[in-house]
């Protein structure tokens, strides 16, 4: 018997079809916060779409830590297009996105384990987010930093949101891309190569 040896290769940059997954996925942030973003309100407290889309990216392609800035930076632009203080968020979601890339290699031993994470990491990048950004607007209105504790449960209530969204949805994209939940797991077309 031949033994069998999987060859692993090293990560040069995105593929194309991890640019296009980014792509729509930050497209189809900025159309749901447009629309649904503007209905879902519990409490002051609403999804922020296009933060949940670029952890989703950033969890489903695993890309190298500066891509995930890159993902964020773009992220930055799109929020760019909605009401708001202009410019502020690209800090913000270059931020959390920072945080996203860094943080998704946590390793996890079970799948179970493994879509806890991605939420939680989810919840942690969207506090960096929404946080940087709650800090920055105190900074540059001069606005009383009192004020700034109003901010505390919004920013905890749209993480909580966005962990859910993407903790629902990580499993079934990562099947409908064919893609390892775990990095030890090989994917069919690797066993049968």
């Amino acid at each position: 018997m031949e033994k069998r040896e999987l060859k692993q290769t090293e990560k040069k940059g995105i593929n194309l079809q991890d640019l296009l997954l980014t792509a729509v996925l930050l497209a189809a942030g900025a159309v749901l916060k447009f629309f649904v973003g503007a209905i879902v309100n519990i409490a002051g407290m609403k999804p922020n779409f296009v933060i949940a889309m670029y952890c989703m990216a950033i969890a489903l392609i695993r890309p190298k830590v500066y891509y995930s800035l890159i993902i964020g930076i773009l992220a930055g632009a799109i929020c760019q297009f909605f009401p708001g203080t202009p410019y502020l968020n690209f800090a913000s979601e270059a931020a959390g996105a920072l945080a996203m890339g860094l943080l998704i290699y946590i390793p996890a031993k079970t799948k179970g384990k493994k879509v806890f994470l991605t939420a939680v990491i989810t919840f942690i990048s969207t506090v960096i987010s929404g946080g940087l950004y709650t800090v920055l607007l105190f900074v540059f209105i001069k606005s009383d930093p009192s004020a700034m504790v109003a901010y505390v449960p919004i920013v905890l209530g749209t993480a909580t949101l966005n962990a859910i969204i993407v903790g629902a949805l990580y499993v079934p994209l990562l099947k409908a891309l064919k893609k390892p939940l775990l990095d030890d797991e090989t994917t069919t077309e690797e066993k049968t190569a």
